[in-house]
């Protein structure tokens, strides 16, 4: 059986070392860490919020302990390379905190929930060097990932979501045989009318696969063209299963109205999910086996 294919080389690892700690004193990181609560307690407890009653991001909760657990699996990976402070990350802290000043002067969520990420990055940077940041790159882009787009940005793709999920739909029902036709996100069938709304759109789907097709990527992929490939084939592949979904559900609207928008309307949902999750897997394993160049370790 395959194992971890992202797996850190194996390394030995010896005291000898730079310590794993080194550059980073207590003292220095307890004050470190107060300031950053004190900054941004509320910002993530708002986020937290957000992935409770917004069904789009409530992956969100998810990532934070993903994140962490990748980097505990890492660690010894990560602390093979010596920490080396370097002040340059203080330009990324800076820019951290310029972001999260014009979040705050703007009343951006976006802008203040991602500066916490920005100053992750900034201070490891800073305190541990280049190196181990990129060895903790998977991480951070997974807490990346948990911040919901800005309400503009959402808006303006859950519009466009809707109508290419109720046009597709309306060509495979009837490619199935079925007697309905569509007006904008409508769609009009001969006992019922079905409205693709927001939460049909398909973007919570297309949020989910895409953060499922960076951790399957660094499960089943060894390189970084496969990886790239497995993302971007996420957002054609979750488009594809929210729209056979909303035709399931126009066809069956046609035969009984009360059993699609009823039972099969609520467990859909997780049906879309599972199926996006299993072709994803798939994909990543052709993916593997035809862009990369070394095999599974």
């Amino acid at each position: 059986m395959a194992t971890d294919s992202a797996a850190p080389p194996q390394v030995a690892y010896h005291p000898a070392i730079a310590n794993r700690w080194s550059g980073l004193p207590v003292v220095q990181f307890g004050i470190v860490s107060a300031l950053i609560l004190a900054l941004f307690a509320g910002v993530l407890a708002d986020m937290a919020h957000d992935w409770w009653i917004v069904p789009a991001w409530s992956q969100g909760m998810l990532l934070p302990p993903l994140a962490l657990y990748i980097a505990w699996i890492r660690r010894e990976y990560v602390y093979s390379c010596p920490a080396i402070p370097d002040q340059r990350g203080l330009y990324l802290t800076a820019a951290a905190c310029l972001t999260y000043i014009l979040g705050r002067l703007a009343s951006e969520f976006f802008l203040t929930r991602i500066a916490f990420v920005i100053l992750l990055a900034g201070l490891i940077w800073t305190f541990w060097g280049l190196g181990r940041l990129r060895r903790l790159f998977l991480p951070l882009l997974l807490l990346v990932s948990m911040v919901p787009l800005p309400a503009v940005l959402y808006n303006s793709m859950a519009g466009p979501l809707q109508l290419v999920a109720s046009d597709g739909a309306t060509r495979l029902a009837q490619a199935a045989g079925v007697s309905v036709f569509r007006d904008g996100n409508i769609i009009q069938l001969a006992n019922t009318t079905l409205g693709v709304a927001e939460a049909c759109s398909g973007l919570s789907a297309l949020s989910a696969l895409v953060v499922g097709s960076l951790l399957l990527g660094y499960l089943f992929c060894s390189g970084l063209v496969a990886r790239i490939a497995l993302v971007i084939l996420s957002v054609p592949l979750a488009i594809g299963v929210n729209i056979v979904r909303v035709t399931g559900t126009a066809i069956l609207a046609d035969y009984n109205q009360e059993f699609a928008l009823g039972f099969y309307h609520a467990f859909s949902g997780w049906l879309v999910f599972v199926a996006g999750l299993g072709l994803l897997y798939l994909t990543a394993r052709a993916l593997h086996a035809i862009l990369d160049s070394r095999p599974l370790s």
